[in-house]
């Protein structure tokens, strides 16, 4: 039995419509997904199908008595006071007209305190009172927009098993691949104004879009075809004008027309990266790191080394310290304890999970252009309208102030001016919120062939296993724990060794003057000098590298003579050699005798 639906509805701004003449029906017991690019209507379906919106023409029906449940994608202003008053005043509620024990039962499940005042949480804990406040109620029909949206791995695999195991009919939008793969039992995909059903899971969603996709380039490629067979017979002439030809000329006004109505797809969001400037081998080395806020510790004696190519994820709860840590990795900010160490050319490239480096007052452009009509890329000239283009913002959509933009256009932004500068190191917090499935793809697709070195910070899990090569996971309150692969190759090994998890590693032990052992005696004095001064050598040859770099970013270098660029740029690529067999030595040095 069908809960709610549209018939023929369309919607807009004006000109052509958002959605145009849909067909929408949720039967009871679906958990249907709603799937399209940003900005294709995604949100607009769930808002009319509550009712926070009406049609410019059609229906929005429902079955008599039925009741709903909306959690929004952004978190209302309007919420404040304690998370029990919250949850209990949920859209058309009264307190009195919920269960007591059901709201601090769900309270209690979702790991939220009753009193806590709402205002102070964390986005992340936000979430989870808002999706607590939808489904208080046991609507009908639950609605969803990007639920995962700032929810840790954990809150992520406590609401996907809340949903199977509580919800019956189910609409929501997510990018969130792994939630989508376990949850969705239909899939509606949102394209050029139009719904299509698939009613299947994901990986067979894929498959059968896939086949139609071909069988509609293959018809209107017929259909083009025909067209221009008819256009070239008009242009024959007077005999195209006879009167038992009337009706051909009529049947070929009306190919035009269709044509003309034809929509296109949005083209494809182009990533590139400048990354031709090479760090040295060694990236990031971090030595017994610690940090504290007040007496809680979010790192302790943390110890690493990146090299040039790694891409590392950062795993953890919410507040565990993952962008506090990359603030220490990349200083800036000082450890409490312990030193961070870079090597040479490193060029970085953030993209801020909050969205703090956008002007919200200026335009989508000036935030690329900052009020110039050219940028360079890749060493190219490039206007500012071209590039976003890139990122799929229309002209006109480029002229208009950022804090109109969803969620996703932002995050789309933001990757806009990331990409807009050379870089060899990507520092990635969060990138993938808001952004639907497809640019996520295109996102991972250029991750994977970005020849630099990468530290993502992500909840996504399939978003993990497709691009980081090891990874760094809060197990513990300040305490990190490194393993190779991805999100499931983590899990694999945590699972294959659940006690090394709860093991503390062991305190280091003060230290003592380290008397002369076998493995010292085995270098000669001639290697002992040279392990003493391969520090400053190493040292010496990153300045200079570094100094290089920076010279052949100024543009002032290009207005010279040829011969100086070309000299210039060989030196570089010397100078990476001599590095690299300088690092190279010092390990084998110290593997020999042991650090002096």
């Amino acid at each position: 039995m069908a809960l709610i639906g549209m018939r023929g509805v369309s919607w807009g701004f004006g000109g052509t419509p958002l959605l145009e003449d849909i067909d929408l029906h949720i039967e009871k017991g679906e958990r249907v997904c709603l799937l399209g690019r940003n900005g294709l209507g995604k949100s607009t379906v769930l808002r009319l199908l509550h009712g926070d919106m009406t049609p410019d023409s059609g229906e929005v029906w429902r079955s008599p008595n039925a009741t709903m449940g909306l959690l929004g994608q952004e978190v209302p202003e309007a919420h404040c006071g304690a998370v029990f008053d919250v949850v209990a005043g949920g859209p058309g509620q009264k307190a009195e007209e919920i269960a007591q024990h059901r709201i601090e039962a769900l309270l209690s499940v979702a790991g939220l305190s009753p009193e806590e005042d709402f205002s102070r949480l964390s986005a992340g804990m936000k979430r989870r009172v808002l999706f607590a406040r939808a489904v208080a109620p046991d609507p009908d029909v639950l609605m969803l927009d990007e639920p995962t949206n700032h929810l840790d791995m954990e809150a992520i695999a406590w609401m996907e098993d809340f949903l199977l195991q509580n919800v019956q009919t189910l609409v929501f939008v997510t990018h969130d691949r792994a939630f989508l793969k376990r949850i969705a039992t239909r899939i509606v995909e949102l394209d050029m104004g139009r719904a299509v059903s698939y009613p299947c899971d994901y990986s067979t969603y894929l498959e059968r879009r896939q086949a139609a996709h071909e069988a509609s380039e293959k018809q209107q490629a017929e259909f083009d075809k025909k067209l221009s067979a008819e256009e070239a017979w008009l242009r024959q002439g007077v005999k195209a004008r006879r009167t038992r030809n009337e009706g051909r000329v009529r049947a070929l006004l009306k190919m035009r027309e269709e044509r003309r109505n034809r929509r296109n797809p949005v083209g494809n969001v182009n990533f590139r990266v400048d990354d031709t400037v090479r760090t040295g081998k060694m990236v990031i080395e971090a030595k017994s790191i610690s940090c504290k806020y007040g007496e809680k510790t979010i790192i302790s004696e943390f110890s690493t080394r990146i090299v040039r190519g790694d891409r590392i994820g950062i795993i953890g709860p919410n507040g565990a310290g993952k962008s506090t840590l990359l603030n220490l990795l990349l200083k800036k900010i000082p450890p409490d304890t312990g030193e961070v160490r870079h090597g040479t050319g490193l060029m970085v490239a953030s993209f801020d999970q909050l969205r703090q480096t956008l002007d919200e007052d200026k335009t989508v452009a000036d935030n690329i252009g900052h009020g110039n009509n050219f940028i360079t890329v890749n060493d190219q000239k490039r206007h500012v309208i071209s590039h976003l283009k890139d990122f799929l913002f229309s002209p006109q959509r480029c002229r208009t102030p950022v804090h109109i933009l969803s969620g996703g256009e932002k995050n789309r932004l933001l990757l806009a001016r990331l990409f807009a500068r050379p870089a060899n190191v990507l520092v990635l917090d969060e990138p993938t919120n808001d952004l639907d499935i497809e640019t996520l793809e295109l996102l991972e697709e250029m991750l994977f062939h970005f020849q630099g070195t990468i530290l993502l910070v992500s909840h996504d899990r399939e978003f993990l296993n497709n691009v980081v090569t090891s990874t760094m996971v809060f197990e513990e309150p300040g305490r990190l724990v490194e393993y190779a692969g991805g999100y499931d190759d983590w899990r694999l090994q945590r699972k294959a060794t659940p006690d090394k998890a709860k093991e503390k590693k062991p305190e280091k032990p003060a230290a003592k003057a380290k008397p002369a052992s076998k493995s010292d005696e085995k270098l000669s004095f001639k290697e002992k000098r040279e392990l003493e001064g391969i520090y400053e050598k190493i040292d010496a040859l990153e300045n200079e590298h570094k100094d290089l770099c920076a010279r052949l970013g100024d543009p002032a270098l290009y207005k010279n003579n040829s011969d100086e660029i070309a000299a210039a740029k060989s030196r570089l690529l010397a100078l990476e050699k001599e590095i690299e067999h300088a690092h190279h030595r010092w390990e084998t040095l110290e593997a020999k005798g042991g650090r002096p």
